[in-house]
């Protein structure tokens, strides 16, 4: 399915609040005609100041299932064959140092599942066998360290340059990024998976090399996901006047709540919601149309995308990458 521009947005528009459905448009847009307009934000109304997109990945360019049913277990497993193979490289002495910090503020705060790592002199093999433990249980509570999601993206490369795993994106992402990079609207990805994961996914898909069509990659060393200071710091990188010439998109209520607060775009088609999303198509974000929340208890999503309704059950335990 074809790419569809993005919808016109009100800067000055606030978010719905958790649980408040988005009305549906007066006029119905025709979808055939934003096909077959030209990709160019100043050829959509009030879309001329966007410079600069901003995207999430799981659940935005990229199914919820690649991260928790490929890329997490992967890590997960192989993450003792890692430590023991790389024990001595620089690399792996920094990530060591980084997860020793990490367990020791997780053991003064009382974190569940956080044991000590004894000291070198304890043996590869003691060293090994509790960072394990603690690593095992960071991936278990989703946690959104930096000393954990580096660690993943140095054990994922090993993935990627066996072939192992390959990068996963919704089909109408490539086209999208193409289109947006044709015309001079610059794109960003920002995830709390590190910088060299982000590069190693979408280096590596199904559709090819698509850093060709990216300016840049951010992560938790810029800040958390659902801090305002992150995406004020985002705007400060990305080389534009105003914030609001930043369009963020993301399927999580908090993450769009901290961007707003910030000033940045953002695509308002969804009813974002404390409810996680399961959003399994880019258009959902960029076409014009209208995404419903079904009531908690049926634990769906129906998403309408250029006049199909799609349904697909929700995973209300989904981690975010």
């Amino acid at each position: 399915m074809g790419f569809l521009a993005p919808p016109p947005l009100k800067a000055a528009a606030r978010l719905p609040a958790p649980g408040t459905r988005i009305p549906r448009p007066r006029q119905r847009v025709d979808s055939r005609r934003l096909r077959a307009a030209p990709a160019s934000a100043a050829n959509l109304p009030r879309l001329a100041s966007v410079q600069s997109v901003v995207l999430d990945i799981e659940g935005t360019t990229s199914p919820i299932s690649f991260v928790t049913d490929v890329l997490f277990p992967y890590a997960r497993d192989n993450v003792r064959k890692h430590l023991d193979a790389t024990y001595s490289t620089d690399e792996t002495k920094d990530d060591i140092a980084l997860l020793r910090a990490q367990v020791e503020q997780d053991l003064a705060e009382g974190v569940a599942g956080a044991v000590p790592v004894p000291p070198d002199e304890a043996g590869k093999d003691e060293v090994i066998d509790a960072l394990v433990a603690n690593v095992e249980a960071m991936i278990k509570a989703d946690r959104k360290v930096t000393s954990l999601k580096q660690l993943q993206g140095h054990i994922w490369r090993t993935g990627f340059k066996g072939q192992e795993i390959k990068g996963v994106v919704f089909d109408d992402v490539p086209p999208a990024l193409e289109r947006w990079h044709a015309n001079g609207i610059k794109t960003y990805i920002y995830s709390s998976g590190s910088r060299e994961a982000q590069r190693l996914i979408f280096g590596n898909t199904t559709y090819g090399d698509l850093r060709k069509h990216l300016c840049g990659f951010f992560d938790t060393t810029i800040g958390t996901k659902r801090e305002r200071r992150s995406y004020y710091e985002i705007w400060q990188s990305v080389g534009v006047d105003r914030p609001s010439q930043i369009l963020f998109l993301t399927d999580v209520y908090q993450e769009a709540t901290a961007a707003k607060a910030a000033g940045l775009e953002l695509s308002n088609r969804l009813d974002l919601t404390d409810l996680h999303l399961s959003v399994h198509k880019f258009d959902t974000f960029i076409s014009n149309s209208k995404a419903e929340k079904v009531p908690r208890s049926q634990r769906m999503i129906k998403c309408v995308c250029n006049d199909t309704i799609r349904t697909k059950t929700e995973n209300p335990h989904a981690s975010h990458l």
